[in-house]
């Protein structure tokens, strides 16, 4: 049994490329929905990450990269303020990066201090033992 295949009607040159620019337009459309330049979440993870810090004392530890972090969040902000939605998104991101880049550091100073207590007590325990231990024989 033969079934017979429809055919699509002629379309002219002009209508060919009337349904390229629908699509093309449908296509860009899409990706600037799916491209939502708004960096409020970039810069609230921003905020965050230097409260944070700043609750943690990073300063003490990390003052550079801390002060770089808060500087791009300043410069986010100001972006915004000028309508630079996708510069304000990715200094917000930048910002939040070196505030965490920032407790990483603060973080292993801090961990590095602690051993380094942790030899020099074990030092002064080997020392006193080695002089109790020669004072005993």
């Amino acid at each position: 049994m033969d079934v017979p295949s429809k055919q699509l009607p002629h379309i002219g040159h002009r209508g060919a490329s009337l349904r390229v620019a629908i699509v093309a337009f449908g296509v860009f459309a899409l990706g600037a929905c799916a491209s939502d330049d708004s960096p409020d979440a970039a810069l609230q993870a921003a905020d965050i990450a230097i409260t944070h810090a700043e609750q943690n004392r990073v300063a003490d530890y990390a003052s550079p990269e801390l002060a770089q972090a808060r500087a791009k969040l300043a410069e986010a902000r100001e972006a915004v303020n000028h309508e630079q939605m996708g510069r304000a998104a990715r200094l917000a991101e930048q910002s939040r990066v070196d505030a965490e880049l920032a407790t990483a550091k603060a973080e292993e100073l801090k961990a590095k201090a602690v051993n380094d207590e942790m030899i020099k007590s074990t030092d002064a325990l080997k020392h006193e033992m080695q002089r109790n231990h020669g004072a005993g024989t």
